[in-house]
């Protein structure tokens, strides 16, 4: 689908997004962000790229993600300078290496391989397993994937770290047995198994959904790795199960747990949006306590929340977009 935008309303969404007036609440530069993102054209890429001199790391990272899932090579560059700077934090520097696995670009593979060696373990996983989601692309079965998925309807248009499991590669099945979900959970709390096959397992249980894949999804929460965890957190905020708001709200206050983990457990919630959440929602928003990306996130989810509970039909600026 191709926008038609004017200069004039490219430059508007540009002074939101870089809070050039200085009192851009950051819902509202998040809302300019998704708008940018449904462009896919170059000068939107162009404007969220000068995003990344901001101080927030939440909206940083967020950024990223939009560049990725514009698939628009134009933001290789970009994003190859944000992996490489050692000094950003790392939840933007992992998601600019998990854009460049969304774009897929083969000249993205030199500089992924460089930082199968950093020093930030989220970094590394999310150089691993995007080299192999660049090199599954390319594969016979990748190939076979992408030729279903341009003919057939999708339930979830994201374009994902890694693809669901085989069998389970065009989207909900028709019959699903308790069998294949505990096969599919064994997969995805096998830490000996690649970080790329267990994310396989975990999108696979979210194209199935039912809350016996919730449950199984929600294990891995027991996991030692920060991307993991966070990852399974996005999920659920795809998914929009309120089976999962006893989960995400755990994790929310688990002040031992990776800021990217509770940041993106927060987001969920304000998709979810079931009375109970908010409360907790308007309490981590304020807590001194909480870190700047908690606190942030829970104010992007109260806005996601007033979304999903008003009559509005789209979220971001009259352009309809989708997580």
């Amino acid at each position: 689908m191709t926008l038609n935008v004017s200069q004039a309303e490219l430059s508007s969404l540009e002074a939101l997004l870089l809070n050039i007036s200085g009192n851009v609440p950051l819902h509202n530069r998040f809302r300019a962000l998704f708008t940018l993102k449904a462009l896919k054209s170059d000068e939107a890429v162009r404007i969220i790229s000068k995003g990344f001199q901001d101080p927030s790391a939440l909206l940083k990272h967020e950024l990223a993600y939009c560049l990725g899932q514009m698939k628009n090579s134009v933001a290789l560059s970009t994003l190859e300078s944000v992996l490489a700077n050692e000094e950003e934090d790392p939840m933007v520097r992992h998601e600019a290496a998990e854009a460049m696995g969304a774009i897929s670009s083969a000249s993205s593979l030199p500089i992924l391989r460089k930082y199968l060696s950093d020093f930030n373990r989220s970094v590394r996983e999310t150089c691993e397993i995007a080299l192999a989601k660049i090199e599954w692309d390319r594969s016979e079965e990748g190939q076979r994937h992408h030729a279903h998925t341009t003919t057939e309807p999708q339930t979830y248009t994201s374009v994902d770290p890694a693809p669901p499991t085989s069998g389970l590669l065009a989207g909900r099945p028709t019959t699903v047995t308790d069998s294949s979900v505990e096969e599919l959970r064994s997969k995805l709390l096998d830490t000996q198994l690649p970080l790329f096959e267990r994310y396989r397992a975990m999108f696979a249980l979210r194209n199935i959904g039912s809350p016996a894949a919730v449950d199984a999804l929600a294990a891995g929460f027991s996991d030692d790795s920060a991307l993991f965890k966070h990852e399974i957190a996005f999920v659920f905020g795809q998914l929009l199960s309120p089976h999962a708001v006893p989960a995400l709200l755990r994790v929310l206050q688990n002040q031992q747990e990776a800021d990217m983990v509770r940041h993106e457990a927060a987001e969920a919630l304000g998709g979810i949006a079931t009375p109970e959440v908010l409360p907790y929602l308007k309490e981590y928003m304020a807590r001194e306590d909480a870190p700047v990306a908690v606190r942030e996130s829970c104010q992007i989810a109260m806005d996601m929340y007033e979304y999903e509970n008003s009559n509005q039909f789209q979220y971001a600026n009259g352009i309809e977009v989708v997580r």
